[in-house]
């Protein structure tokens, strides 16, 4: 970790309603995490995001992809943000845009995605769009994934899942509540657990290390 506090300094990427964003500042206040939020970049300037980050404290800096010629420039916007901000993990918090992520951030992006990945996962499966799609086949059980993210959407090593059922009488509006409820329990182990120093890549997969006695 790269401050005095050790605590980890987090980047908030969103594109929503930043929902996940306050969970885990919540989880801070209640010193659950080990950390802090020390930057939040918004792709869009007008959602509920924007808002509930400044009512945490936090002004989020507003990186559009279209006031950006290309890919390349869009990406070197944001990683001069997180590394100004000496960020040690980068959370896409409903994050709706591909990024080039360099070397340095290797292994220290986490996203968080509405079902069991690598089902229903890639470009243009985000909200309910996931949800609608988990109904139309009759699954009976979903859930989230935390996963660290690569350059492919939704192709990253799995950190771990959790699961819901799905329930005869499910909307995508129900299914979506109860799914994030398990995604506010996820996202803050996937990051304690990173803040341990207890996650390991090997050959594509996430190994957990078992805590220390």
């Amino acid at each position: 970790m790269t401050d005095t506090a050790n605590k980890l300094r987090l980047g908030i990427l969103l594109s929503g309603g930043g929902r996940t964003m306050v969970n885990i500042a919540h989880q801070i206040r209640l010193r659950q995490l080990p950390a802090e939020i020390a930057v939040v970049i918004s792709s869009r300037a007008t959602v509920a995001g924007v808002d509930r980050a400044r009512e945490l404290g936090l002004e989020p800096h507003i990186v559009r992809t279209r006031d950006f010629p290309d890919l390349s420039d869009f990406s070197r916007q944001i990683v001069t943000l997180l590394d100004a901000a000496r960020v040690d993990l980068v959370l896409q918090c409903g994050w709706l845009c591909l990024w080039t992520i360099p070397p340095h951030f290797e292994n220290k992006v986490m996203n968080i995605h509405p079902a069991l990945l690598p089902a229903f996962g890639g470009q243009g499966m985000w909200g309910h769009h996931v949800h609608e799609a988990v109904l139309a086949v009759g699954c009976k059980v979903s859930g989230c994934t935390v996963h660290f993210v690569t350059n492919e959407y939704d192709s990253g090593p799995i950190i771990l899942q959790r699961t819901c059922p799905v329930l005869n009488d499910d909307n995508p509006d129900t299914l979506a509540e109860r799914v994030f409820e398990q995604e506010c329990l996820a996202y803050p182990k996937a990051i304690k657990l990173f803040a341990q120093q207890r996650l390991t890549v090997k050959n594509g997969k996430v190994w957990i290390k078992k805590p220390k006695d």
